[in-house]
């Protein structure tokens, strides 16, 4: 079957997730995504429709497509919020796939309060929920995170979007060693170079929204993505060759001619 991503019951063939805020319209959300070639779209709850079909609804531009939608819980900051928020959504949607996001500093950091969080998960998995739960770049709280049944854990690379790109590469490893879900980096990806080395090294996933819906030419970037993800992939599995400190040359030196 190929190079499966699992997230719980869920199977998908592509490893980029993208979001769907800051784009111009939905047209331009739904025409970036079939780029990109994601098969989930994050959306966030409280801010785009999916839930009142007597409006423009995002649900009505991907009728026809295979792209799952991945309702987050963006705006909650108390675990009540977001386990509320989720039923909603599951009762108006039959939606079960979520991303668990509850932000502890709103002003500033927009970083994950991982308490909040851990408490959400370990109610939603228990309903039933497969969730995917964002978090900050530490292994411990990823590992909380996977006993309180989440099916992914989405560390962040760096502050939502920022676009700083990858700020701690040895975390991202340390995470993954840690769990045995799938790793889904997630926040501060800034280009394509980003999730390329986000995927070498060892993530199973990458998210990614301000990256392609504010660029220049969000189309554009998104093909950029879906390039990157495979590449960086291809390349964690190949596996690279060590680092030296000195030059090796490419020609063996046996059986050279002497002059």
């Amino acid at each position: 079957m190929g190079d499966i991503l699992k997230i719980g019951k869920y199977e998908f063939t592509s490893r980029l997730i993208v979001g769907s805020g800051k784009y111009p319209d939905f047209q331009t959300t739904y025409d970036a995504t079939i780029a990109s070639g994601a098969e989930m779209i994050t959306v966030a709850v409280r801010r785009v429709n999916i839930t009142d079909p007597n409006k423009e609804n995002l649900l009505d531009y991907f009728k026809d497509s295979d792209v799952q939608f991945l309702p987050n819980s963006a705006g909650c900051v108390t675990a009540e919020e977001a386990v509320t928020l989720f039923r909603l959504v599951k009762e108006a949607t039959g939606i079960d796939i979520i991303k668990l996001e509850i932000i502890g500093d709103t002003q500033k950091t927009l970083y994950p309060d991982v308490i909040e969080t851990v408490k959400a998960c370990e109610i939603l998995a228990k309903e039933g929920f497969t969730v995917m739960a964002y978090t900050n770049d530490d292994p411990i709280v990823a590992k909380r995170l996977e006993e309180a049944g989440a099916a992914a854990v989405m560390p962040l690379a760096a502050p939502i979007g920022s676009g700083l790109g990858i700020q701690n590469r040895y975390n991202v490893v340390f995470v993954k060693e840690a769990v045995k879900v799938p790793v889904i980096v997630d926040a501060g990806v800034g280009c394509a170079s980003d999730a390329a080395i986000a995927m070498e090294l060892g993530a199973d996933g990458v998210l990614t929204n301000t990256a392609i819906a504010q660029a220049k030419n969000p189309i554009k970037m998104a093909e950029a993505m879906k390039h990157a993800v495979i590449a960086g992939r291809l390349s964690y599995l190949a596996g690279r060759i060590p680092k030296k400190p000195y030059a090796t040359a490419s020609s063996p030196s046996e059986g050279m001619i002497q002059f």
